[in-house]
């Protein structure tokens, strides 16, 4: 007995719809890496297409479809070629792509040079369509900044905080995530590490004394290294600080096309 397709049906509000398609599907998938050549991770994907008014409502199985059809190839090098085949076999005009995963640097301490693996949470945003094509990659990096304000007015000390530095860039041929962990990290009062010993304690703490960040500083020193660099086009950054004695976060955001002055 043959089932009735009822996505190709006709819906009750003959309305298109920009994107349909797939959430939180977790996949494993390849990424560059600068050092080791690539690493393996797991990714959480969404796909979507753009829905004709035509149509109820699309086919949700054949995203899976095409992945599978990418195993062990899903990286940043396919992207293009994976976005083709969903728009083919989901006879769409535009396909889009999002992909969020932990990606891990071995990182040393500082002082004592102890090694171990920090967490960096990245991600790739790409679109393809027969008039255009996007692509996207970022990273949220935490790192650490004590306050201006309390260092000057403060006779024994100054208040710090963990916070998150996030940028996204599209660029001209490549660019690694490493790049932009370390531009980053340079623009706070200090970076965070997985493991220190007490050495390397008292070395973060009078780094970070000597090297006052507000969001502010934090996002335009980002923004000043990413329009310095020669792949980046364009950029978006910000900076939220988990502020350690307020009842709020601190924030600061940037988003600039290089030709802009």
């Amino acid at each position: 007995m043959k089932l009735i397709d009822i996505q190709n049906t006709s819906p009750e509000e003959k309305i298109p719809l920009d994107k349909v398609g797939i959430k939180g599907f977790k996949y494993p998938v390849t990424v560059l890496d600068k050092e080791k050549g690539f690493q393996h991770t797991i990714a959480e994907i969404n796909l979507y297409v753009d829905l004709p008014a035509k149509f109820k409502g699309t086919h949700m199985s054949r995203f899976i479809e095409v992945i599978n059809e990418f195993k062990g190839e899903i990286h940043i090098k396919n992207i293009e070629k994976i976005l083709k085949k969903i728009r083919q076999k989901l006879s769409a005009k535009s396909a889009h792509l999002e992909m969020y995963f932990p990606y891990f640097l071995e990182k040393k301490a500082p002082v004592s040079g102890v090694s171990s693996l920090m967490e960096y949470q990245a991600f790739m945003m790409a679109s393809f369509s027969s008039r255009k094509k996007d692509l996207i990659i970022g990273v949220k990096v935490p790192v650490m900044t004590l306050c201006p304000c309390s260092k000057a007015i403060s006779k024994y000390s100054a208040h710090n905080q963990r916070g998150i530095v996030t940028i996204k860039v599209r660029f001209k041929k490549f660019i690694w995530l490493e790049e932009l962990i370390e531009i980053a990290e340079l623009s706070a009062s200090s970076p965070v590490y997985p493991l220190l010993k007490r050495p390397d304690e008292k070395y973060v703490t009078e780094y970070s004394y000597n090297n006052p960040k507000f969001v502010e500083d934090v996002v335009r020193g980002v923004a000043k290294k990413l329009s310095e660099h020669p792949e980046v086009i364009w950029f978006a950054v910000e900076a939220e600080n988990f502020e350690s004695i307020h009842a709020h976060n601190a924030y600061a955001y940037i988003e600039k096309t290089k030709h802009e002055k």
